[in-house]
């Protein structure tokens, strides 16, 4: 079926240095092939080396990274602000798993350790990607695109709209803010869940290519400011959205970029979204 075209625009900007940690707004940035810049470029492993995320320990959530023109800094409450420089001297690698996949990290070093550890009462340690190898997206869905990404569960991107959001919240009994599903582009000017059938996303010369539906997980169920867990809004969601080939319930979508590479987006830019129905 020939695509029809629509234009919208980008409503906000979500950028996660560490994995499962708290989210930076933005008001722009450059676009590499694993996403965002920086993002999910660090994650916190267990003992052995295994990936960290809210699913284990909720409280992530209230670990808040920024980033300086030299440095990650971490903060969390009741704790001293944590700098870690871009290059560490002598840093050694780490062999790691997120998901299925084993990969090379570079350690961020004791300080860092120690300090995770202590604020989250058990032996963890900090790791950078090392943005010499590509980990690969899933073929099945990316096809032959050379597609890959950090420490991101799967893909370099994941875009919702902000009707869908307002869609689901007249259902449920307390409104949930857009944090819970931790997008890295909200869009504005389309219909509540059109991004399910979006095929590109162009932003002048940068080409988002949608790939496949996001499945949630338990994270969408933990306030992103008090760690706290709850049942939304997965049960809501179970109502309306499950997916059976995908064996869940789905809510955004997962994108590759597919030209554009280096460029930069801003919140407010418009887009041009062709659809395939």
């Amino acid at each position: 079926m020939p695509a029809t075209f629509m234009t919208a625009s980008i409503a906000s900007l979500h950028l996660y240095p560490v994995k499962s940690c708290r989210g930076i707004a933005l008001e722009s940035s450059p676009v590499v092939e694993r996403g965002l810049t920086f993002d999910r470029e660090w994650m916190i492993v267990d003992s052995d080396g295994r990936f960290v995320t809210q699913r284990d320990l909720p409280e992530l959530a209230l670990v808040e990274p920024s980033l300086t023109t030299v440095a990650l800094e971490l903060e969390s409450p009741g704790r001293q602000r944590l700098a870690v420089p871009f290059g560490l001297p002598g840093a050694a690698t780490l062999q790691v798993t997120v998901w299925n996949d084993s990969v090379r990290a570079i350690d961020q070093g004791d300080e860092a350790a120690t300090w995770l550890s202590s604020a989250l009462r058990r032996p963890l340690r900090l790791v950078r990607f090392d943005l010499a190898l590509e980990r690969d997206c899933n073929r099945a869905y990316v096809g032959d695109s050379g597609a890959h990404t950090a420490f991101a569960d799967a893909y370099p991107l994941l875009i919702l709209s902000e009707a869908s959001l307002a869609d689901l919240n007249s259902r449920l009994a307390e409104p949930l803010p857009m944090n819970r599903f931790r997008p890295n582009v909200v869009l504005s000017g389309i219909e509540a869940y059109d991004e399910d059938h979006i095929d590109e996303i162009r932003v002048g010369s940068l080409v988002f290519k949608m790939v496949k539906r996001c499945t949630r997980c338990q994270i969408t169920t933990t306030d992103q400011s008090t760690a706290v867990l709850g049942m939304e809004p997965l049960a809501t969601l179970a109502g309306y959205r499950m997916n059976p080939e995908l064996e869940g319930v789905t809510f955004g979508m997962n994108a590759i970029v597919s030209a554009g590479a280096g460029l930069a987006i801003h919140r407010g830019d418009r887009i041009s979204c062709a659809f395939r129905f």
